[in-house]
């Protein structure tokens, strides 16, 4: 459990670092590349776990998993290219602090699905912490539109904010589907199934919308 405690921290301290440099890219470069960035993710992933896919025999061949599940990793890699665009995408319009906290949303979007999908059960403390998630994404919806309204010389006006609050919570979203949908391919499938996929489609639809 300390290990997943920990595990969790630093890919939540890698997160962190993905909004911040996309913020650094987008406010003091102009360099407003929201599909780029997924893209080379992409591209790295198809490198390491597409090939790896690609040389092994049997039923654990690249040829033969997409023979039988090709349109669901299809869907997927759809659903996480668009949810990386969208919350990298609000950079231009709303504050990084606004995003990290938007972005919360997926917490309860990933405990609905896994109640009907994983048939995951949750304590009541665990619905306590989803509805306090809902309360302070309103409270920051409402506080981002108000300080626009208020600030005449705000970089990003409230109109603007409330944009990037909307794609935020677009892209939190599809994050919490992508989420419980990687949870169940890795319970009951493979990991390295599931990276290659996403390699392999996220680089093609990305490279295509790119």
């Amino acid at each position: 459990m300390l290990l997943s405690i920990a595990l969790g921290q630093v890919l939540s301290l890698l997160l962190c670092g993905i909004r911040l440099t996309s913020k650094y890219l987008s406010e003091d470069f102009h360099a407003n590349t929201p599909l780029f960035q997924s893209f080379l993710n992409y591209i790295l992933l198809f490198l390491v776990y597409t090939t790896t896919l690609a040389v092994r025999q049997g039923e654990e061949n690249l040829l033969a998993i997409l023979k039988r599940r090709w349109w669901k990793y299809m869907f997927l890699g759809i659903i996480d290219i668009e949810a990386t665009y969208l919350v990298v995408k609000a950079h231009q319009y709303t504050t990084f602090i606004s995003i990290q906290l938007l972005n919360c949303f997926v917490i309860p979007v990933v405990i609905l699905l896994s109640w009907f999908f994983l048939l995951v059960r949750y304590k009541v403390l665990h619905f306590i912490g989803a509805v306090a998630c809902i309360l302070g994404i309103g409270c920051m919806a409402g506080a981002d539109v108000l300080m626009g309204r208020q600030q005449k010389e705000e970089y990003f006006p409230g109109d603007s904010k409330l944009i990037g609050d909307v794609l935020v919570l677009g892209g939190a979203t599809l994050y919490g589907i992508s989420s419980v949908s990687q949870e169940y391919i890795v319970r009951n499938l493979s990991r390295i199934e599931l990276l290659g996929m996403i390699g392999l489609f996220g680089s093609f639809f990305s490279g295509i919308q790119l």
